[in-house]
């Protein structure tokens, strides 16, 4: 499978990219069979914008700036199957979102995808799935989902990250001293350490990146 090399690859899950409360809501009240039904009847229907559907157009925008090799690459990740995923990739050509590439599991764990993919960063509106990919050595974070209008997506001119130290870009060794040991352990290890680096954590990989590290971003 293509590794997707100097490529920034971000994978998102469909709840994170467009609005699909009611649909899980559904899915979580009356099970898979009767949320397939449903996608499937409404998959002509456009879905909204959902609250990472602004960061991901704007990191397609990349694709825009210099030279003609693509700068990131976004893959759809998804436990659907591809009967309840056609309402899904019909929002894609509706919105002119340059996205080619996804991975519909069935309900298997999306950890092995994110690997398979080389992805930098995982978007999910699913506390399990971001859980699974940390545990995976993925950076992953979590995309807190709200009903929105689509007046409301605001388009994003230039995209800032911020990031914690501790157990984000550096391991959490400091800090599991100092939850488990206290503050005068925790300053005795800083001070013994001071010149050693930190090991790297979870988002380190999607920092290093040459397009996170660019001016592009």
């Amino acid at each position: 499978m293509h590794k997707f090399e100097n490529c920034l690859v971000v994978g998102i899950s469909s709840r994170a990219l467009f609005d699909l409360e009611e649909e899980n809501r559904i899915f979580d009240e009356a099970g898979v069979d009767a949320y397939t039904k449903y996608q499937i009847e409404h998959e002509n229907d456009i879905l909204k914008p959902g609250t990472g559907f602004a960061l991901i157009k704007a990191l397609l925008k990349l694709n825009e700036i210099g030279s003609e090799e693509r700068k990131t690459e976004i893959i759809v990740m998804s436990r659907n199957n591809a009967d309840s995923s056609l309402r899904i990739f019909n929002s894609i050509r509706h919105y002119q979102l340059d996205i080619t590439r996804a991975a519909l599991v069935s309900g298997a764990m999306l950890a092995p995808y994110l690997e398979a993919f080389n992805t930098d960063l995982f978007l999910s509106a699913n506390e399990e799935d971001v859980q699974e990919a940390i545990n995976a050595g993925v950076a992953a974070g979590i995309i807190y989902t709200q009903h929105l209008t689509y007046n409301e997506i605001k388009e994003i001119d230039q995209i800032r990250i911020a990031f914690d130290g501790d157990a984000v870009l550096f391991s959490d060794e400091s800090e599991r001293i100092y939850k488990s040991q206290g503050i005068e352990a925790f300053q005795a290890n800083e001070t013994k350490n001071a010149r050693k680096p930190l090991p790297e954590g979870p988002f380190a990989r999607f920092f290093k990146n040459p397009v996170s590290d660019s001016e592009s971003l």
